[in-house]
């Protein structure tokens, strides 16, 4: 991006271009606290710009009545923002002698008609869309499972319709269902989804699991529901077994 495409009219000032690449900016006003603000919403918009910049102050266009400017914070306020002062276009006494007892370049009042590229507004960065999670379809698993095996159901839920034998394990990121008996690992909602559930036909499970909470067969057994139909849910922090 060039300079002139960064250089801009605002309420406080104006930039602009020259055929020296040095920016003039010229002041409308002296309100050095408005002209602070100015600045740190240019900067924002391109900082590199903003770096170490050769400056060309042009006081020649301030309003009559405006009152006196002190140059000394002017410079100081632009230079705050990567702006040098190489000189300034004056035509009234006092800025022309703040300007000599800083021992600061004075240029003529410009008579040149300059070209004026208007900068503009940043688009609004509308806010990232929430990234909704994947769902995949549903896992159907007819075989038996055996010991040994695992089985996953990324992104949906798991039905198995034959028997899962001890050392076999369930996992799934929704639900779980079993229409058999359950004698392995069933662990349901693996990445933190609370509200996934296990249905099983015959509980008799080595461990059951719902979005990190567990119970495991020693707990188990002292259920009056082991070995019956059962859903298994999380309710604060708990699993909650009751009859299917």
């Amino acid at each position: 991006m060039s300079q002139a495409d960064l250089l801009a009219q605002d309420p406080v000032f104006q930039l602009k271009g020259s055929m020296l690449a040095i920016t003039v900016m010229e002041l409308a006003h002296n309100d050095l606290e408005r002209l602070d603000l100015q600045l740190s919403e240019k900067v924002a918009l391109a900082p590199a710009f903003f770096s170490n910049t050769p400056l060309v102050l042009a006081l020649d266009k301030l309003p009559e009545g405006e009152g006196e400017l002190d140059l000394a914070a002017l410079m100081a306020v632009c230079r705050k923002h990567g702006l040098r002062t190489l000189a300034i276009r004056a035509n009234r006494d006092t800025d022309i002698a703040a300007a000599e007892a800083l021992d600061l370049p004075v240029l003529p009042p410009s008579g040149a008609r300059e070209r004026r590229i208007e900068l503009e507004p940043p688009k609004p960065v509308e806010p990232p869309k929430p990234v909704e999670p994947e769902v995949k379809p549903t896992r159907v698993i007819s075989h038996p499972v055996r010991g040994g095996q695992q089985i996953y159901a990324q992104g949906g839920d798991l039905i198995v319709l034959a028997p899962v034998s001890a050392g076999a394990e369930l996992l799934a990121d929704g639900n779980i269902h079993i229409y058999a008996p359950m004698r392995g690992r069933a662990l349901a909602g693996v990445k933190g989804n609370l509200g996934a559930r296990i249905f099983c036909q015959q509980l008799g499970a080595e461990l059951l699991s719902i979005a990190g909470q567990y119970k495991v067969a020693e707990d188990l057994r002292r259920d009056p529901l082991w070995g019956k139909p059962v859903q298994v849910s999380l309710v604060a922090d708990v699993l909650n077994i009751i009859r299917l």
